[in-house]
């Protein structure tokens, strides 16, 4: 028997799974590491609590499991995207990463429009954001000038993770491509934006494929974690590239809709000839020559856990969403808008918050509950519009995350979405899709997609229910107008904030 580890290096902890040849879990093991919030929108971490974090857990997998060593052939990751990692000429790190959720370079991201003007959205294919690369490398620059003057390299966190254990210093595309200074279709650092912003090419990594072989693991590393020297270690992806593959999102016609503490709604692109004029991301997929395009709810999952801490503190989910199913499609004339830190997609918009319209003497906590569902369902479907304006058909969209936890959920998708929503029957997330880049890497299927045929195992689907869908699409209408309608009093509220 032979084995691959899939590693999902996210935000709060990272995870680790070892898979068989058949795709089945057989282990897994979780490290957290803390955050840091120095300042109000600084958001950090230790790059090598990240390390530390990686080791323990795979060594507590290949204990746990009791798989020889010699049979794990291979291990790939999936990272949190954008972070900044800073290495100095001995390949350490000259201070905290800043991470994707830090917003401390809105200055900087108006100083990129600027420089680049068109340039930006037809080379890098994004707009401007504070939570992409560039604009933090420009804020340490301005701000920091004695340790940005010891940097000469920069990596994403997966990315040190790797190069703690192997040595080598790569970057995948889908990683690279969210970091505003790849080119995405011609997949290269491009030389324009490093020239507009005096940054050497030098300052990059080597670029490769995310299937591709970057090294085997140094001897001191393979002791700390139990494995063999000689175990391949595979380039891996950002989180929502491997999230792609590991729900079977390989091929046109496939949507994904990830409910985590933000949320994702991601569609297949074979070309990268679509555009979308920035209102949604186009980034490289971790399938060779594929990209995705990708939408952004920065408060979903967080929202409804904001609300149960808020609201229902020391109550399970099962107990705050008791009786939801029982409400009717649009919560009794309750609208939720989960903008509580902002939103991404449609409206890029650090000021907007969150809403409820419409509350009346009627309404119970279970309609609050499902509004806020609601709510965050409609955030999502903003991306769905999106595609589908654009000429794209959406008829079959893979729920993975939190989301798809909960039946009710699932039908709601369906209802908001107009479309068949599928639950996956054992849904690992990004550390599937990781380990899925680790198998194809060893040459156990030689591609992907075959790959997904072995791996990605499909459970309920959930159809659309035609009066539901109807009731939701005028709703859908009303929580549009809500931004429009707040904005300025959210702007007016901003002082007063603490």
């Amino acid at each position: 028997m032979s084995y691959v580890i899939g590693i999902d290096l996210g935000t709060s902890a990272v995870k680790a799974l070892l898979l068989d040849r058949s795709g089945a879990v057989l282990a897994e093991a979780t490290r957290s590491y803390p955050l840091f919030h120095e300042h109000t929108g600084w958001s950090e971490q230790r790059p090598d609590d990240w390390v530390e974090g990686t080791l323990e857990a795979v060594r507590e997998l290949v204990q746990s499991s009791g798989a020889a060593a010699d049979a794990i052939e291979g291990i790939s990751f999936s990272g949190q995207m954008h972070g900044l990692v800073l290495l100095d000429s001995a390949g350490n790190p000259v201070r905290s990463a800043i991470l994707w959720n830090d917003t401390r370079t809105t200055a900087e991201c108006r100083e990129i429009e600027q420089t680049l003007g068109a340039g930006l959205l037809s080379i890098t294919r994004n707009p401007a954001l504070e939570g992409f690369t560039l604009p933090k490398i420009l804020w340490v620059r301005k701000n920091e000038p004695e340790l940005f003057a010891q940097a000469e390299l920069f990596l994403l966190p997966k990315d040190y993770v790797r190069y703690r254990l192997t040595g080598a210093l790569h970057m995948d595309y889908s990683d690279a491509a969210g970091t505003l200074l790849l080119d995405v279709a011609a997949k290269s650092w491009s030389g324009n934006v490093l020239a507009s912003f005096g940054l050497p090419e030098s300052f990059c990594p080597p670029l490769i494929e995310s299937h591709g072989q970057v090294g085997t693991l140094l001897p001191e590393q393979a002791i700390r974690t139990g494995l063999s020297p000689s175990t391949k270690v595979f380039a891996g992806g950002a989180d929502n590239a491997c999230g792609a593959i590991g729900a079977g999102i390989l091929k046109d016609g496939l949507t994904m809709c990830s409910i985590g503490t933000s949320g994702v709604i991601l569609s297949y692109e074979q070309g990268s000839g679509s555009d979308y004029a920035g209102k949604v991301h186009f980034f490289n997929h971790g399938k060779e020559d594929a990209f995705y395009a990708m939408g952004v709810t920065l408060a979903a999952g967080y929202s409804l856990s904001w609300f149960k801490n808020t609201f229902a503190k020391g109550e399970s989910f099962d107990d705050l969403l008791a009786g939801v199913g029982d409400v009717r499609p649009g919560a009794n004339g309750l609208l939720f808008t989960p903008y509580i830190v902002g939103e991404r997609t449609p409206h890029a918009d650090a000021v907007i918050r969150g809403s409820f319209i419409g509350i009346d003497g009627s309404h119970e906590r279970v309609h609050f509950a499902r509004a806020v569902m609601e709510g965050i369902t409609f955030s999502l479907n903003e991306s769905v519009d999106l595609f589908r304006q654009a000429g794209k058909t959406v008829d079959t969209i893979v729920s993975i995350g939190g989301g798809a936890q909960n039946p009710v959920w699932l039908q709601m998708q369906a209802d908001i979405f107009g479309a068949d929503v599928v639950a996956l029957e054992n849904e690992q997330g990004p550390g599937l899709g990781a380990a899925m880049l680790a198998a194809h890497g060893c040459g156990w299927f030689d591609s992907l997609d075959e790959c997904a045929d072995s791996f990605v195992k499909r459970a309920s689907v959930y159809k659309p229910q035609p009066a539901a869908v109807d009731a939701y699409a005028g709703l859908f209408r009303v929580y549009q107008d809500v931004y429009g309608q707040t904005k300025g009093l959210n702007e007016a509220l901003k002082s007063f904030r603490g």
